[in-house]
């Protein structure tokens, strides 16, 4: 039995104020990542700060049109909210292709971009691991590694991040909005969460004491036709193998705007920003979407056995893209 104290946070500062001063706290949300974690013996907090009695679980609209989601919306009421589904399907496809129904009742939108890395090795305390234990070891990179890394990693750690909704909101430009004991900040999603380098044991680029209280997705991706992809080893709750999120503005045939960004490959949501460049202002054809594709894609460095994620994203992408463009598939 692992001792801990418990509080109920009735504000952000009373929350923030508790964690900052703990250094072994923990904020539960819905828990359906941390719970699971303390029952493994991974996580093992000296205090746990209740984030659930905040009021952070609107969506609601801007005068400027974007959109601001709490940190306590559960995941399966912003991928059912009207303006979600209308302005940004991206993102209600990507919450609707993570975990269960019963899952998204309960897990949050803050929750859901805090949870740790699904590696088999991180969630076994007998196995070595740089982002559990630092200095360990990472026991994936010579042992079962089909569906690990394949960008971005480094010989620390090649785990990837799990979230769905974060390879949407960093293909959206959204921001995520954060609260401490310094002030309010906001981080770019596409940013929030770190590559490995030589300290995998931080997955973001939140200090201790923040809280993460929304999310804010811009008016300049709202209404822009979106679409996300997820491939997987079964059609129900599981994690990426490789995901894709894109938002596409083409006019007269013309690349106008465009991002990408790939889950299931890397650390972090891998924002494609090589390939958007290669495309913005040009045709919107599949010859054009292949190549931009493959000049992202160039810079992966697969391991002994998930080379194949590759070529499965690039596909998945390559679809979409045609898909949302209108383009004909080359014959």
């Amino acid at each position: 039995m692992k001792p801990f104290s418990y509080l109920r946070a009735r504000t952000v500062e009373e929350a923030t104020a508790a964690h900052a001063g703990r250094p072994g706290a923990r904020y539960l949300g819905g828990g359906t990542n941390l719970v699971d974690l303390m029952k493994l013996g991974v996580e093992q907090p000296e205090a746990l700060i209740s984030v659930a009695d905040l009021p952070l679980d609107a969506v609601e609209e801007l005068p400027d049109g974007s959109l601001r989601a709490g940190a306590t919306v559960r995941n399966s009421v912003l991928a059912a909210h009207p303006l979600v589904r209308d302005r940004y399907p991206v993102l209600s496809q990507a919450l609707l292709a993570g975990a269960s129904g019963q899952l998204r009742n309960m897990a949050t939108t803050g929750g859901n971009l805090l949870q740790r890395t699904r590696c088999p090795y991180f969630q076994d305390t007998a196995k070595p691991c740089n982002k559990r234990a630092p200095g360990s070891g990472c026991g994936a990179r010579d042992g079962v590694h089909r569906d690990h890394a394949v960008l971005g990693h480094s010989p620390q750690c090649i785990a990837t991040h799990p979230s769905d909704l974060a390879v949407a909101l960093a293909a959206l430009d959204a921001q995520v909005e954060l609260s401490g004991p310094a002030g309010a900040r906001s981080v770019s999603a596409a940013a929030f969460h770190r590559l490995p380098g030589d300290r995998p044991e931080r997955d973001t680029e939140i200090e201790h004491g923040e809280l993460v209280t929304g999310v804010l997705l811009p008016s300049a991706t709202a209404g822009v036709p979106s679409a996300y992809r997820k491939a997987r080893d079964r059609a129900s709750y599981a994690f990426a193998l490789a995901s894709v999120a894109v938002v596409l503005d083409v006019r007269d045939a013309v690349v106008r705007d465009v991002r990408i960004a790939f889950g299931g490959l890397a650390h972090r949501p891998w924002r494609a920003h090589l390939a958007e460049a290669a495309l913005t202002g040009g045709p919107a054809t599949d010859d054009a979407f292949r190549q931009a594709l493959d000049t992202e894609l160039a810079a992966a460095a697969p391991l002994r056995d998930n080379a194949y994620k590759v070529p499965l994203a690039r596909n998945l992408a390559h679809d979409v893209l045609r898909r949302l463009s209108g383009a004909p598939a080359a014959r």
